[in-house]
């Protein structure tokens, strides 16, 4: 217990470094991109998945290659995935995914002292996937697995390494109040997506939209 207030401290650290070097880094200038793009896809537990697998029918042939990332012990993600590709193959002949797993947060009951460490674990096996994969664009809707893959691509932005445009969509379910990986990622996300007004009313960042999902 008495090496809990420095892990603490040093979490709360690298949160500030990144935001200061996520304000302190201008946006540069790029031309327009041809298809394709690189979409690396943030999946969790329960109607999480559901909920992005929504959002992704709409979106055309371009956006491929999708890399699929999920916890290690989420269990339900992989099979709505594989089924929602081998549907999404009968329209578009070149469907290109893959499917990563990384290691989960925080479990359902967890205490929050210890999933600083796991975490922190998560963080650093999330890096090397995410520099091997270089998306173009990452697509996630809240659940814990998106705050060390973003912070990740992050690293790579500040390591000038990639470029990655980070949009956050939070859940349909959350009316008045951000999950907690809202609340992390509404500060370094370069699109925050909200579903309902009050949100846009406390979060003036955010982009209010109306139902999506």
């Amino acid at each position: 217990m008495d090496a809990l207030p420095a892990v603490l401290g040093a979490a709360a650290l690298l949160l500030l470094l990144l935001l200061t070097a996520r304000l302190l880094l201008a946006r540069r200038n790029s031309s327009p991109r041809t298809a394709p793009l690189s979409l690396l896809v943030v999946a969790g537990s329960g109607g999480h998945t559901t909920e992005i697998l929504r959002l992704l029918s709409s979106l055309s042939q371009s956006y491929s290659p999708r890399h699929y990332i999920f916890a290690d012990s989420d269990k339900m993600s992989e099979d709505k995935i594989r089924t929602f590709e081998q549907k999404r193959a009968e329209t578009f002949s070149n469907s290109q995914f893959t499917l990563n797993r990384i290691p989960r947060c925080r479990e359902v009951c967890q205490s929050w002292s210890s999933s600083v460490l796991t975490t922190l674990y998560s963080i650093l096996y999330s890096f090397p996937l995410t520099f091997r994969l270089k998306p173009d664009l990452i697509l996630c809707n809240g659940p814990g697995t998106c705050v060390p893959i973003c912070i990740s691509a992050l690293l790579l932005e500040i390591l000038a390494l990639k470029k990655v445009i980070i949009v956050y969509v939070e859940s349909i379910c959350r009316v008045e109040t951000l999950s907690l990986s809202g609340k992390i990622l509404y500060y370094f996300s370069d699109y925050f997506i909200v579903q309902w007004p009050a949100l846009k009313e406390k979060y003036p960042k955010s982009i209010y939209l109306g139902r999506i999902v």
